[in-house]
């Protein structure tokens, strides 16, 4: 049977609430005593029951996380990040796979899991405005990631998309480039993920004087290595030859310099290119990749803390919408014009 609260009180000298409060964190502890009580927590091996705890408040103690594909890098490492920071807040976190489908978006939504789960984290692709106004059953917290704007009463945590693509574009004119492909536009793009970093892809060339070809735009059904590559092959079978390409994210950006190098074509001395995510796959490649690098440890950490403030009651009522960092990191793959 394992160590108590009144155990470690015994041992330490002191009463169980003030256990109690140094297991919680609580400001009103003396450095002196919070240090004894650690130490007879440590010789103990004593470990917070935290189920018990999150029962006596009426919760599971279970987040869920809920993102388009596991099987991407990107959203693998941002649901590592997501269970870091929920372990410091006590918490589980139970993943869910949408694949980007609308009515898998929306039945996480609807609550079907909330006897489980005390809030919900979702990336989603697909869902509408009306699928969140309405048809949620529940009032649990519920944090949006990714680049859609809501007009929907819940928090919402993404980098601006728009942004960060003029600073990948700009980073191309800066070196030279003038034939700047974008990779990954959606069919009706308006309605996806996409079009904000084909936005931005359009704004950065008009303010470098440049032309939006749209003859370099390359359509694409996914955005994983395959799509990369059949779109920046589809560019130089009808004669499209760039001299740079923007990918919507690292898997295409590595598909794309994948089909350039089986094609003959030097990367980055004659086609630079810049991905999207900086997913760690792309440090490794034979050329390693130039990405837009959004701030996954701050996305995670806070959405996770939306969550847990709106849980405690110390969160406003207003929804907020959250702007974390991003930064460009130069890699291998982008470099001047030397043909």
């Amino acid at each position: 049977m394992g160590a108590s609260l009144k155990d470690v009180a015994h041992l330490a000298g002191v009463s169980v609430k003030t256990v109690s409060n140094v297991v919680n964190n609580h400001p009103h502890v003396t450095p002196a005593t919070r240090e004894r009580v650690r130490r007879a927590i440590d010789e103990l091996g004593y470990r917070p029951n935290l189920t018990a705890r999150h029962l006596r408040k009426g919760r599971t103690g279970i987040i869920a996380l809920a993102v388009p594909e596991l099987g991407n890098p990107y959203f693998a490492e941002l649901a590592g990040a997501v269970i870091d920071t929920a372990a410091r807040h006590d918490y589980t976190v139970l993943l869910d796979h949408t694949a980007g489908r609308r009515e898998k978006e929306v039945l996480v939504t609807q609550g079907f899991r909330t006897h489980v789960i005390d809030g919900l984290i979702l990336s989603p692709i697909e869902l509408e405005t009306s699928d969140l106004l309405g048809r949620r059953p529940d009032d649990g917290p519920l944090v949006l990631l990714g680049e859609r704007e809501y007009e929907a009463p819940y928090d919402q945590i993404a980098i601006d998309n728009v942004a960060a693509a003029r600073t990948a574009v700009r980073h191309l004119t800066g070196l030279g480039r003038r034939r700047i492909a974008f990779i990954g536009a959606r069919r009706e793009t308006a309605r996806r993920p996409a079009h904000l970093r084909l936005r931005g892809w359009r704004e950065e060339l008009l303010a470098a004087g440049l032309p939006c070809d749209e003859s370099l735009v390359a359509a694409t059904d996914g955005y994983g290595r395959w799509d990369g590559a059949a779109a920046m092959n589809a560019l130089l079978d009808r004669g499209a030859r760039p001299d740079a390409v923007f990918a919507y994210n690292d898997l295409m950006a590595l598909g794309a310099i994948r089909a350039l190098v089986e094609r003959g074509v030097r990367v980055p001395q004659e086609v630079s290119v810049v991905g999207f995510d900086d997913i760690e796959e792309g440090r490794f490649g034979a050329v390693s990749l130039t990405t837009v690098a959004p701030d996954k440890q701050a996305i995670a950490r806070l959405a996770v803390e939306r969550v847990v403030a709106r849980l405690t009651g110390t969160s406003g009522l207003r929804p907020e919408r959250i702007q974390p960092g991003y930064t460009l990191v130069t890699r291998e793959s982008t470099a001047p014009h030397t043909v």
